[in-house]
Order: structure tokens, then sequence, then C-alpha cells
């Protein structure tokens, strides 16, 4: 049939395709490899980049272990930490609970490290310079009102300082109670807050409040919570490990005083037994010197 017919075109195109797939099955750039082995002849495919493939070690894969495994391996680990804690010697004991507060002291650390707020660069901007006059005033007219803002046991976070802008937008002087809080935390707070509000110290009482002054060209800002701090939540999760991290450092000092004592306490001992042993001896050598001496 001619091209110029239908079925002469399908023919050819047929043909084409029939020679495409064969140039593709058939054909490869893989070179052939001859390798003998135990006097056997073998031959292998390899690609031209990967001629040296065959010489590569397989990549180690991780053996999945099974459950019964898990819970066997977990049993073990539980009866050697009941082992130590049910043991004889003080020493032991006291090592074991040494070494699993300092993991967890270390845990701690790890979590309280997720809390750290990048602070930005101090702003440069002119501090309002008030006179003497004007900080006894603001400092009486901050004692006598009765609104403040609480700072608990979060902490400063975006709350606190929302507040303060809340509290500032009908009155000059804003007076923030800290409760509780640690001896020497409350110029911390102070600073802290003056940094994110803006807003100046006139006074710190020594029943930890502090009262602070807006400014006299007070602008209220769009976005009164700073972006760089804390929410509601997170602080308090971060006061919660804090305290645990408190507890704990302080249980390791108390388990390290413990160790030490019984390390003095077995010195001392030992001493005590190396003395009567010479003194038994030294007698014993006495008495048989009466006794030689006699005879």
């Amino acid at each position: 049939p001619s091209l110029s017919s239908p079925s002469g075109f399908l023919l050819m195109q047929k043909s084409n395709i029939f020679e495409s797939w064969l140039h593709s099955r058939y054909i490869s750039n893989e070179s052939v490899q001859l390798k003998a082995e135990n006097g056997v002849i073998r031959f292998s495919l390899d690609e031209p980049g990967d001629i040296n493939s065959a010489k590569k070690s397989p990549k180690n894969k991780k053996i999945k272990m099974s459950r019964k495994a898990k819970l066997n391996e977990l049993r073990f680990y539980r009866l050697k930490a009941k082992k130590k804690m049910n043991s004889p010697n003080p020493e032991v004991r006291i090592r074991y609970k040494l070494e699993k507060a300092k993991r967890k002291e270390t845990w701690l650390i790890e979590k309280l490290r997720k809390f750290d707020v990048p602070k930005p660069p101090p702003e440069t901007s002119d501090p309002e310079i008030l006179t003497e006059e004007e900080r006894h005033y603001l400092k009486r007219t901050g004692e006598k009102k009765k609104h403040y803002v609480p700072v608990g046991r979060r902490g400063v976070f975006g709350g606190v300082v929302l507040n303060m802008h809340l509290h500032w937008k009908n009155h000059e002087t804003v007076k923030v109670i800290c409760k509780p809080c640690k001896p020497g935390q409350v110029h911390e707070y102070a600073e802290e807050l003056a940094r994110l509000s803006k807003g100046i110290v006139i006074d710190i009482k020594p029943n930890n409040i502090i009262i602070f002054y807006r400014g006299k060209n007070y602008v209220q800002p769009e976005v009164m919570s700073p972006p760089n701090t804390l929410s509601k939540a997170k602080a308090l999760e971060k006061y919660r490990y804090e305290q645990s991290l408190e507890h704990t450092s302080q249980f390791i000092e108390k388990l390290e005083k413990e160790l030490e004592d019984y390390h003095q306490h077995l010195a001392k001992f030992k001493k005590v037994k190396e003395d009567t042993t010479k003194d038994v001896s030294f007698g014993i050598l006495i008495f048989e010197c009466f006794c030689l001496y006699d005879a």
C-alpha cells in the first residue's frame, strides 16, 4: 500500500513504534563484566558510572526489635534498677539516685532552652529626665491608687505588659505587685518590664511592689502585648520546669552531701578499726613478754 493511503500510514507508524521499542528494550549503556569466583565464570551488568559498585559494601540496615524483645529489655532495666535500690550497700543506693537525678536535671535544662526568647537589641532613645518633685508626686499618687497589675508564678509574660498598657490608658502610673517573689527577683522584674513596656521605674518597695510611670509623651502602641514574650500557657509550663529543676538541684546537693558523709564515716570506721587492731596486737605482745619473764 502507498503512503498516501490510510493503511500505509498506519503501517509506517507501527513500524516506527516497534523500532523505538526494540531500541529501548535491547540497547543500553550498561557495561558487561566477566567475573571468575571459585572457578565459576559469571557475567554482570554495571552502569558506566558504577563500575566499582560491586566492591561497595552494603549498608548496615537497622534491625527492628520485636515487641517481645522490647518488653524483655525494659523488664531487664527495671530489675536492674530495683536491684540497685534494694542493695544492702548504701553507696550503691545513693549513687543510683544521684545518677537518676542528674539525668533528670540535664533533661529539664534541655526543656527550658525551648522557652528562651531572643532579646531584641536595645533601642536608642533619649530617657525622660524627671525632677525630684515629679518623682515624689508620682510615687505618692502611685501608692494611693488601688489599681495594680499582678505578677504571679508565671513571671513576666505578654499579658502583664498588656495589662500595664490598659492601665496607662486612664492613669499615669501603675502599681505592679510581685507575689510570690524570691529575694532580689523584684529588681529583675522591674528591669524586664521597663524594657518591654518602655515605662519608667519610679520606686521599688520592700514588699515587692514596683511603681511605673508611663512617660510624658506616652502613646499607646498598636500591639500592646510584645511579640517576643511568652504566652500565658507557655509561661506556666516554664514555671513548672523551673520549679522541678530547682527541686532536682537541691536533691542532688543533698545526695552528694550524704555520699560525702558516708565516705567520711567509712574512713573514720577504718581508722578506729586499725587503732583497735594495733592496741590488741600490742597487748598480746606485752602479755607474751610477761609470760616469758615469769618462765
